[in-house]
């Protein structure tokens, strides 16, 4: 009896909480889809990659999934084939030239895919499609096919991306050890090579120098020896005389 009454209680409390998730689950999914980039002043940076996005920031509308671009845009058939993987959302927006829709991906590999499905689905019903980096753009009802090419002209793809770890696509140890291995070499060569050649230039200077200097002096000099300047016999007579009023007197 005991045990019976003591599972009424955790019965009520397993049922109460099954409750709370549900309420939550649906409180979650009520709200409205807020863009993943958004710039310093709240404004998604998607929207600010419409034409004249100042003038239609007011009308334009993100998405995130087939059914909400169908409540503004309506039933079209080539809705259904665009996806909505990680990442991706979408904005739309009412130009003159037609409605203007932009799916950005995530990835340039599902833009691809995509554009390959949306290329093989693509009529002739007055829509005019091109992809644009990771842009996938559309111009519905487009009554002038130049107007809407030149509103596509006005979209330009910007994305910085920036990785928050080590960036996969740089190159292995092994690599760098030989690229820094190889630069390694290829500078001591050029000091050496420069070294040597500032050692050539240096030694011709500095003989062209000495040699000048010797000479200016031979040539301010009357006659030739070859004593450097020391005390020898004058057997060749080309000593000068010496003066006798120089001479010490005893």
């Amino acid at each position: 009896m005991f045990t019976r009454f003591l599972k009424l209680p955790i019965a009520a409390l397993l049922l109460t909480v099954i409750c709370s998730l549900s309420a939550m689950g649906q409180a979650v999914g009520s709200l409205p889809y807020t863009s993943q980039d958004v710039a310093d002043d709240g404004t998604p940076v998607l929207i600010k990659h419409l034409p004249q996005w100042e003038s239609v920031r007011d009308r334009a509308t993100i998405a995130a999934s087939a059914s909400e671009l169908k409540a503004v845009l309506g039933e079209r058939s080539i809705l259904d084939i665009i996806e909505f993987p990680g990442g991706t959302e979408a904005v739309t927006a009412q130009y003159d030239a037609g409605k203007l829709l932009i799916v950005e991906y995530a990835t340039p590999q599902a833009s691809v895919e995509a554009d390959a499905k949306i290329t093989a689905k693509l009529g002739r019903d007055g829509t005019v499609y091109r992809r644009i980096g990771n842009y996938n753009v559309f111009v519905f009802d487009a009554a002038d096919q130049a107007a809407a090419n030149a509103l596509l002209d006005e979209i330009k793809y910007e994305k910085l991306v920036q990785w928050l770890g080590a960036n996969p696509y740089i190159i292995s140890p092994e690599r760098a050890f030989v690229l820094q291995t190889a630069d390694l070499f290829v500078s001591t060569v050029l000091i050496i090579v420069m070294g040597i050649g500032f050692a050539i230039l240096f030694g011709i200077v500095s003989g062209y120098a000495f040699f000048s200097i010797r000479e200016y002096k031979r040539a301010s000099t009357p006659t030739f020896s070859d004593a450097g300047g020391i005390t020898r016999l004058n057997l060749d007579g080309l000593t000068t005389d010496i003066v006798p009023d120089r001479l010490l007197k005893d």
